[in-house]
């Protein structure tokens, strides 16, 4: 789920008004019809003015070379003003992508076109709205701007330590002027909390008990001088001459801490007056807001009631595919959800506890993705080897986060994609559930469809889509199912399923939480009685879908759109149809909405009718 780019409000650069020195010097409005060497240069000219606006993203894919070195020392800007910069850059570049007479392009750079129209639109839309982090290209658009899996205080550290580069002199100093730029940035955060508070918007109580106490533990982080800002410098200036170390500490003890105690503050303000209520509804223009997201997240137009009923019949459909299988390792009584209770309880599938354990994990998952490596010659015609690592999320982040969630690496190569586990107690897992979360976060899922995504232009590596990315990890659950992964191990298919059911209860939960007025509860009981997930994992997925409305919703939507796209392959093509040129043509087309991977479709149907 983790996008190496995200443009969000917080990542703005005040000031640019949507004019940058770039958009300046490269090409305007194009007349009609463009040549395909201009529609290049256009497309270019914007995805420079988006890294204006995030410097990280620029270090997230490699970009900050040469004479964008600059922007390796730079943060964005989280106040009201960066929110207005960043929403006339999207309509001045909308604009010009619209003057554009597509129909004289080959299909790549349409298809790109599309994209950007898309993304643009639909964020411009979010940017109506009067509060929320809203993204442009992402997956993580929230009504909160600070609470317990969203704000600076989570994503600086993990940057810093994880994606920073540190390789000399220039670097370290660069990572100082960084980490100096965040108080303002996390005072910006603070103003729009503030504001949105001001507006009646304050997140539920069991949100903010979650947020207060891991703000706490980053206070006392910054504070430490073993903490991650101190250490993410000293582990990797060794060899380079400097008072690192103390320059970092002076910062990160200092301003760093009091932005975060100014945070803290507002906070412990809001749980004063929050209630338990979960869902958008209860929120000023939250009905508004959840149909924004749902549109966001599916990039379709599909209503809440619409996509509760789909939830519901996928649901009753992958329950019948477990039924048997459940039956021939013996449990017969019971419902689906209450026999995979008792398999979740069976102490031949769980892990020891404490480090011993978490070394267990950390073994497992690196013999499954070196399985699932070796079988994708099976599945695509022009295979990758990405350059990946699988990493334990950090402490401080564990509490609130997902059981796992990875992404790709950086557009150069030099940064790897990463598989981030969460490790907090090793009974957030199973040995049948921790394949699929390999197919479904690194091969073939996020980590493999990004490898394809950083050769295609720089717009389109930085521009996604939930439905598309969180359906391509679902499919990549799929063909990792139809290469055999489970094949020996019934319970492992069982754990596949499982995940494939908890995806349409989230179709359920999602929109009974936002939209039918459900409690936390009436949630939580949903993924434990009917599917029998573990509820300790469940606790923090269902704090999840109130933190990121609509969210959720994008999996299974998009992996039935892809699914269903690949049947309509099959049912025009007949004998012609070939598994490995529809997978390598779905993935050469990058990530894309639903209506314009219709599109991608048709090209290879196109093309292999000859």
């Amino acid at each position: 789920m983790e996008s190496h780019f995200q443009v969000t409000r917080r990542q703005a650069l005040s000031g640019i008004g949507g004019v940058s020195a770039i958009a300046l010097s490269g090409c305007t409005t194009l007349a009609s019809p463009a040549g395909q060497g201009e529609a290049a240069a256009l497309l270019d000219d914007i995805a420079w003015r988006l890294l204006e606006h995030s410097p990280t993203g620029a270090t997230a894919m490699g970009l900050d070379v040469g004479e964008h070195a600059e922007l390796r020392g730079k943060l964005g800007d989280s106040s009201p003003a960066g929110d207005r910069a960043l929403a006339a850059t999207l309509r001045s570049a909308l604009a010009q992508v619209r003057a554009v007479d597509t129909a004289v392009l080959d299909p790549a750079t349409r298809t790109s076109f599309e994209v950007v129209d898309s993304a643009f639109s639909t964020a411009l839309d979010g940017f109506a709205l009067p509060y929320g982090e809203i993204t442009v290209g992402g997956w993580r658009n929230a009504p909160y701007a600070v609470i317990q899996n969203v704000g600076g205080y989570i994503d600086f550290p993990r940057f810093m330590t994880a994606t920073h580069p540190v390789r000399d002199a220039a670097d370290a100093e660069y990572y100082l002027d960084r980490i100096a730029a965040i108080p303002a940035q996390l005072d910006g955060e603070l103003e729009r909390i503030r504001a949105a508070r001001a507006m009646g918007v304050v997140p539920p109580g069991f949100l903010l008990d979650k947020a207060i106490a891991a703000m706490k533990k980053s206070i006392a982080d910054a504070r430490s001088r073993e903490g991650a800002y101190v250490d993410g410098l000293t582990s990797r200036t060794a060899g380079i001459p400097g008072e690192w170390g103390n320059r970092a500490f002076a910062i990160s003890s200092g301003p760093i801490a009091a932005a975060l105690e100014r945070q803290l503050a507002e906070l412990e303000a809001e749980r004063a007056v929050a209630d338990m209520d979960p869902g958008l509804w209860s929120q000023p223009r939250g009905d508004e807001w959840y149909a924004w997201a749902l549109r966001a997240a599916t990039t379709t137009r599909l209503s809440p009631e619409e996509i509760h009923a789909i939830g519901l019949a996928e649901l009753e459909e992958i329950h019948a595919k477990m039924d048997p299988i459940l039956v021939k390792l013996g449990y017969r009584d019971g419902s689906v959800g209450q026999r995979m209770k008792a398999l979740g309880e069976d102490r031949r599938f769980m892990f020891a506890d404490g480090d011993p354990g978490r070394a267990e994990i950390m073994a497992f998952l690196h013999e499954r993705l070196a399985w699932i490596k070796a079988q994708m010659p099976r599945a695509f015609e022009r295979p990758v080897d990405p350059n990946m690592e699988i990493r334990r999320l950090p402490v401080a982040e564990e509490p609130g986060a997902p059981n796992a969630y990875g992404g790709a690496g950086s557009k150069d190569g030099k940064i790897p994609g990463r598989m981030w586990i969460n490790l907090h107690t090793t009974d957030l897992h199973r040995t049948y559930t921790l394949p699929t979360l390999v197919h479904h976060e690194a091969i073939p899922g996020h980590v493999w469809q990004g490898e394809y995504s950083n050769q295609l232009p720089t717009i389109r590596s930085m521009l996604s889509f939930s439905a598309f990315s969180e359906g391509w990890a679902l499919y990549g659950e799929q063909l990792a199912d139809e290469l055999g992964a489970y094949v020996d191990h019934p319970e492992w298919r069982l754990g596949y399923l499982q995940d494939q059911a908890w995806r349409a209860c989230r179709l359920i939960a999602d929109t009974g939480l936002h939209h039918m007025r459900w409690t936390r509860q009436q949630a939580l009981d949903l993924f434990v009685e009917r599917n029998g997930s573990n509820p300790l994992e469940m606790a923090s997925e269902v704090d999840r879908y109130c933190s990121w409305p609509g969210q959720a919703c994008s999996y299974k939507i998009g992996h039935t759109a892809i699914v269903r796209e690949r049947a309509r392959g099959q049912a025009a093509l007949g004998d012609r149809f070939d598994l490995k040129a529809f997978d390598q043509a779905v993935v050469d087309g990058g990530n894309v909405p639903m209506d314009v991977l219709s599109k991608t479709v048709d090209r290879y149907i196109a093309r292999a009718r000859g």
